[in-house]
């Protein structure tokens, strides 16, 4: 038997798998399962773990089983590609999902592209689809998608002059760069623009220089981790009196966990329908989708849904709907029918795809929400 990672050994024990061949239909993924981008990549693989064992319960894809391929690559660039080439060239997979991060999807998206193997990221920067690369899809929204969402939030509110206080890992970096870049479009000013890295534990000078800039309105976070936490604590020690935004990397429970309910009071960000599934009225199409998913994870888990095992939730079922319709599990016929994946209601919003289009979300997909008494409320 090949040698797997642990995470991947106990995925196919538990669908009852000696090897990955003895399945019809193989999937790989590679997910930051543990590291310090764990809390997105713990989810994910929980959730691909519960839907290949749904799937195969229900009869798998038109009557064929799926092994699922599961690494851990720890939030590595490195250790990701070098799962991403031996999930193609050892295990023979027919499609990849993962790439938790900006920095493990750039490093899968080389060896998926030069292999031709249908790849879907589970990460959020712009660059991941655009330019459209042929083999490359992705479930979450963009980073310029929460740069817009979010200006057309301030530009109601009649906020014109903002600060920034951005990360600098990959995910922080680009969308500091996507909010620059579609800014003045909302007629909004950027005053003060700071940064902070990913282990630093202090944010109180930069927000204070952000503080006193001259009539600053609003201060913006594009960041991802615990980061966004630490900014939220600071910004609250400070007795800033300005509304805070955070970006769609933190849209999660967690989020408030490490920020503290007090803190986050009042924080908006654009977030999916998942979070507050429980607010949506029966006539919205996610209604259903979102309350399955939710109902199935903590009760498989023990542990509340978010947002990151929704983008895996979504990505699994735009492959499985690809690989049905295709009738094949030849990789190119399944990049063909990815890419006309249309109408799917996901967790992330309705999904249509396109040549020009590996994403297949508009800014509806998004809700913009606020932190009201330690949860997630709608702002209309």
């Amino acid at each position: 038997m090949k040698t797997l990672t642990t995470t991947a050994l106990a995925t196919l024990m538990a669908l009852g798998l000696t090897t990955a061949a003895s399945a019809e239909i193989k999937i790989g993924a590679t997910v930051s399962a543990t590291g310090p981008a764990s809390f997105l990549g713990d989810p994910e693989a929980k959730t691909l773990e519960m839907l290949v064992e749904e799937l195969n319960a229900a009869g798998g894809i038109n009557g064929e089983e799926v092994a699922l391929v599961l690494y851990d690559d720890a939030g590595d660039p490195n250790k990701a590609r070098t799962f991403a080439t031996r999930l193609v060239e050892d295990d023979e997979v027919v499609a990849i999902i993962g790439g938790s991060t900006t920095g493990t999807t750039m490093s899968i998206i080389a060896v998926a592209e030069d292999a031709e193997i249908p790849f879907i990221s589970l990460a959020g920067a712009i660059e991941i689809i655009d330019p459209v690369k042929p083999f490359v899809f992705k479930t979450p929204h963009t980073d310029r998608m929460a740069c817009e969402k979010i200006f057309e939030d301030m530009k109601a509110r009649q906020i014109a002059k903002i600060g920034l206080i951005s990360g600098t890992d990959g995910f922080g970096a680009s969308m500091q760069a996507q909010c620059k870049a579609v800014v003045g479009n909302y007629g909004i000013e950027i005053v003060a623009d700071e940064t902070y890295g990913p282990q630093d534990a202090d944010m109180t000078p930069q927000l204070t220089n952000i503080k006193g800039a001259e009539g600053i309105q609003a201060i913006l976070n594009p960041g991802f981790g615990q980061g966004p936490s630490i900014v939220t604590r600071n910004y609250a020690q400070l007795a800033i009196d300005l509304p805070l935004y955070q970006s769609h990397g933190v849209a999660s429970d967690g989020f408030i966990e490490l920020a503290g309910a007090a803190a986050a009071e009042g924080v908006r960000l654009p977030g999916t329908a998942l979070l507050v599934a429980d607010l949506l009225p029966d006539s919205d199409p996610q209604k259903a989708v979102v309350a399955a998913y939710k109902t199935a994870f903590e009760a498989k888990t023990g542990t509340p849904v978010g947002t990151f095992g929704g983008y895996a939730h979504d990505a699994f079922r735009i492959l499985t709907d690809a690989i049905t319709r295709a009738g094949s599990s030849d990789p190119a016929a399944i990049r063909d029918a990815i890419e006309a994946t249309s109408g799917l209601v996901g967790t992330t919003g309705t999904v249509t795809m396109s040549a020009t289009d590996h994403l297949g979300l508009d800014l509806s997909a998004f809700r913009m929400l606020e932190i009201k008494d330690g949860g997630w409320t709608i702002v209309e």
